[in-house]
């Protein structure tokens, strides 16, 4: 396994070319687990670590970041967890909590500054740590203004609290005007994209990507295996996001494409996982694919994916099975 490092975008911190996803610590896997997994993902050398304030969701928004707190106060000092990872978490989302007064700059989806320095102060506590090194806006606020949002993420940085700023679920053009509203303050911008990304859906090809390449930007892709579908034929107990309606349906609209796909990676003879995360390493703006492992196992299958090289022939292939947009904006529909 060949776990490697790489500079996130333009910035020049380091992290590993797996990022470890949370979503499901503390949700859908034990407290016990979720230590587990973040233990073996530091053997594998994978020190990029993503979560957000709003995971642990009905059984508690907040409850992740409390179990990832709890991992790494188990130790300190030199050579100590906490600064052995990039740690990334969000704001945004509502944290509403069952049992608790509804409080609208807390529970609304937002980016204003109460609620990034609010949220930003809480996520610290729960995580307990002295610092963010990546807050990300978990999705686009387009009713905030970017003064607004910079002057927060700015009190954040001045104050230690926070070292890197990136976004989630932004549209190139939202990109753009982030960083060049933050180019306008004198401030470094965004350092990541967090975008939904994969084989079967590559919309952000069109304008996400080649934003992210102009203005610096690190890709981060999330649901990389689109739900499981690119995981290939489950078996029993296989993952967590294969549970379910909504994969089988799934599979059944894309079977025909899904077949070709398994049987070219069975001619590879790679797993359709690690040639899925292959696919993605490849593109030199993704700097880390976001892998959700519900075990040991499956995280060391991706840690495996990254051994694996797709040469011109295969992408080829590939295409014509997943067929993006067709290129980049505007020549994907336009001369």
């Amino acid at each position: 396994m060949a776990v490697s490092h790489r500079r996130l975008g333009n910035m020049g911190v380091l992290v590993s070319n797996l990022c470890l996803g949370t979503m499901n610590f503390g949700h859908k896997i034990s407290k016990e687990d979720s230590f587990a997994i973040l233990d073996r993902a530091l053997e594998l050398g994978i020190n990029f670590v993503d979560t957000a304030d709003a995971y642990g969701f009905e059984k508690g928004r907040g409850l992740t970041e409390e179990i990832l707190g709890e991992w790494l106060a188990q130790d300190a000092g030199f050579g100590s967890r906490r600064e052995s990872i990039v740690l990334a978490t969000k704001v945004y989302a509502g944290m509403n909590r069952e049992g608790r007064r509804p409080e609208p700059n807390r529970d609304n989806r937002c980016l204003s500054a109460l609620k990034i320095i609010r949220h930003c102060e809480d996520g610290l506590r729960r995580l307990r740590t002295d610092r963010i090194d990546i807050l990300q806006m978990h999705h686009v606020d387009r009713s905030c203004p970017w003064d607004e949002i910079w002057e927060a993420m700015e009190t954040l940085k001045r104050q230690g609290k926070t070292l890197y700023v990136g976004s989630s679920n932004f549209a190139g053009w939202d990109i753009a005007t982030a960083c060049q509203e933050a180019s306008r303050r004198g401030l470094m911008g965004l350092c990541s994209e967090q975008s939904q990304y994969n084989l079967t859906n590559r919309t952000v090809e069109l304008e996400v990507i080649p934003a992210c390449r102009y203005y610096g930007l690190g890709l981060i892709p999330y649901s990389p295996l689109a739900g499981g579908l690119l995981g290939g034929q489950p078996g029993p107990g296989q993952g967590i996001r294969r549970a379910g309606s909504g994969y089988e349906d799934s599979r059944k609209r894309k079977q025909e494409a899904l077949d070709a796909y398994e049987a070219l990676c069975a001619q590879l003879g790679q797993e359709p996982a690690k040639v899925a995360l292959a696919w993605l390493l490849h593109n030199p703006v993704v700097a880390a694919p976001i892998v959700g492992p519900s075990s040991i196992a499956q995280l060391e299958s991706a840690a495996a994916a990254t051994d694996v090289k797709l040469d011109a022939d295969t992408l080829g292939k590939l295409d014509k099975i997943w067929p993006g947009p067709g290129g980049e904006a505007p020549q994907a529909y336009a001369w």
